[in-house]
């Protein structure tokens, strides 16, 4: 345990030392451009192994992030949620 501890203090000290201190500059590299296009792959349902590879600017993919959380949000918010099906196969809130 003690050992652990020693870790990531190690890892935590070296993280603070690495990071830029707030009078440097912010270099171009580390500025995200929204416009930059990102890739990143997705699995596709139904496969073990076939993915495919979906392209947007970072704007598009913060907009699609925050769609979903409101769609995950809404969902959580219906007033009808069925935990099981009551009499006759209907959902029962």
């Amino acid at each position: 345990m003690r050992k652990m501890g020693l870790i990531l203090t190690a890892v935590c000290s070296a993280g603070l030392a690495a990071a830029p201190s707030a009078g440097t500059p912010a270099s171009s590299k580390n500025a995200k451009d929204p416009n930059e296009i990102v890739c990143e792959k997705q699995s596709i349902v139904g496969s073990r192994l076939a993915t495919r590879r979906v392209c947007g600017t970072r704007a598009e993919w913060a907009e699609k992030r925050r769609l979903d959380k409101e769609a995950v949000e809404q969902g959580q918010r219906a007033a009808c949620m069925p935990t099981h099906n009551g009499p006759g196969g209907q959902p029962a809130c």
